[in-house]
């Protein structure tokens, strides 16, 4: 059995969103096709995902000085706590699912605060002589992202920053394998938007069979 994190950033349904309607298509499919994997849904607009603060900062500086946790203030504890969690849950996953749209070139600022709580030193990744080393080497990880223009090649392609982004960060903490899912074009062409969209889901139910 494998654990699945299905982490999604966008404050709408399926029925309002295209890259919630496919991503849902993908994990729906997903569970039909592994039916004893466990799979979690983190949907980041209704998590609790501290920002790093000053109560962080503060919080981490404490326990680094060798304080107890005890010490800390209640607001320090809870989102150290918070943080903490978040980054066990993630390394505890074998496959990571994310579902955002294209917003401003990049992806809701939640998914940003999501990330940043799991790039923690000594847990998704280590610091060597070499530089920074990923220790999550035996994951894998899919990005279903929509868009409403076309951003696979022409010149708005450098402008894209939320895949982009996102592969990074999974090849920082080490995961070899990181596909994209594009579901684009819709806004640029809305006579089209429903064969867009059709399209997407097919292709992300053959994905599910093989992820």
């Amino acid at each position: 059995m494998e654990k699945v994190l299905y982490i999604t950033a966008h404050p709408h349904d399926e029925t309002h969103s295209y890259s919630m309607a496919v991503g849902k298509a993908f994990i729906d499919t997903y569970k039909e096709t592994n039916a004893n994997d466990e799979v979690i849904h983190l949907d980041l607009y209704k998590e609790n995902i501290p920002e790093i603060d000053a109560d962080v900062f503060s919080g981490w500086g404490k326990l680094q000085s060798g304080q107890a946790f005890d010490v800390l203030s209640s607001e320090e504890k809870a989102k150290v706590a918070r943080l903490g969690e978040l980054c066990d849950q993630f390394i505890s996953a074998d496959k990571y699912v994310f579902v955002t749209p294209l917003w401003n070139f990049s992806f809701p600022p939640v998914m940003k605060a999501y990330l940043d709580s799991v790039a923690v030193s000594g847990k998704t990744f280590k610091y060597t002589e070499q530089g920074p080393a990923g220790l999550l080497t035996d994951k894998k990880a899919l990005h279903i992202q929509a868009r409403g223009g076309y951003y696979s090649e022409g010149p708005a392609a450098e402008m894209e920053m939320g895949h982009r982004y996102i592969g990074i960060m999974m090849q920082f903490f080490g995961i070899p394998s990181i596909e994209g899912l594009f579901v684009e074009g819709h806004n640029a062409n809305p006579e089209k938007a429903e064969e867009i969209k059709a399209n997407a889901i097919a292709r992300a139910k053959d994905l599910s069979q093989t992820f």
